[in-house]
């Protein structure tokens, strides 16, 4: 093969990697649950971000990346990013005590599945045919019946009043546009330094708006040391490790494959739900889940040929 020429890349790998952050991701919803009510939903909110920026900083630093960890704080971008990562966490946790940690994983699910292929497809210049393939538009019609059904069936957002509903639109789509306008930087910088100016610039956020956050700026330092246990684990698992695993399956297939294989992340969740926390869901909301993933699966087998990697340089 000649140097520069592509070639298909296996997509084992990628899929693996993004089970991997379903899983991570999906244990989100435990430790916060683990943490009530003896942990502030303000600390919640803010520990996690500053543990994964520290970890992406630390990391970047190691990597070599440090110029390009401070050089991205100069970009307008970078706040726009953090901001969307901001709202997309306080949405989900909201969500995840308005409706619930299975609700909200599914509506998690909802901008993964149907509002991110559809905008890599029409907006950011991804395979627009993509929206006329009868299997791809089938599948995220199903995705999108999953997640209601599961949604209904739970009966829990009917228990939503006021500002609660903005939870149900602002969770799917402050997750598909953080992901996509992070995966696209990723293209021109390191992705340990797009991350953790999020990371790090959301935990500033975070106790910025902290007196407009259940516990206030009081409930940053209230928690016990086995509550601050779980915020540092939190941290961890589903702000350092997931993205890591999410954002390098991405390399490898482009965002819309490990977007669909999100639809682990209710699974993971409702099986760690049941299974520790001792949770149950009706059986219309079982039954949405296999539709959902039914219908990423669709998507999945129509988007776009084998994922594609660059051979390296032939040695001069």
């Amino acid at each position: 093969m000649t140097a520069g020429a592509e070639r298909p890349a296996p997509r084992s790998p990628a899929v693996a990697l993004a089970l991997a952050a379903a899983l991570g991701w999906a244990t989100y919803y435990l430790f916060v649950l683990w943490g009530s009510p003896g942990t502030a939903p303000s600390a919640i909110l803010a520990y996690p971000f500053l543990v994964g920026g520290v970890a992406f900083a630390a990391l970047a630093t190691i990597r070599g990346d440090g110029r390009a960890f401070v050089r991205i704080w100069a970009s307008p971008a970078a706040y726009l990013r953090t901001g969307l990562m901001l709202a997309m966490q306080i949405s989900i946790l909201a969500a995840t005590y308005l409706v619930g940690p299975v609700d909200a994983s599914l509506l998690s699910l909802l901008g993964d599945v149907v509002v991110t292929p559809v905008l890599v497809a029409a907006w950011l210049g991804g395979d627009g045919a993509m929206l006329r393939r009868p299997r791809f538009v089938a599948g995220l019609l199903l995705s999108l019946a999953g997640g209601t059904l599961a949604i209904v069936g739970g009966r829990q957002l009917t228990t939503v009043h006021g500002w609660g509903w903005l939870t149900v639109g602002a969770v799917p789509l402050s997750v598909a546009f953080y992901f996509i306008l992070s995966a696209r930087a990723n293209e021109s910088a390191p992705p340990t330094a797009v991350v953790g100016q999020s990371m790090l610039g959301a935990a500033i956020g975070a106790i910025l708006v902290a007196p407009w956050i259940p516990g206030g700026w009081p409930g940053l330092v209230r928690a016990t040391p086995p509550l601050a246990t779980l915020l540092v684990l939190n941290g961890v698992v589903s702000f350092f490790v997931a993205p890591t695993l999410y954002f390098a399956a991405i390399r490898r297939a482009g965002i819309v494959v490990p977007a669909m294989l999100m639809t682990a992340i209710p699974i993971f969740t409702l099986l760690l739900s049941v299974g520790v926390l001792g949770l149950s869901l009706p059986w219309l909301g079982a039954v949405g889940i296999p539709v959902a993933v039914v219908g990423a699966l669709l998507v999945l087998g129509t988007a776009g040929g084998p994922a594609v990697e660059r051979a390296p340089p032939a040695p001069r």
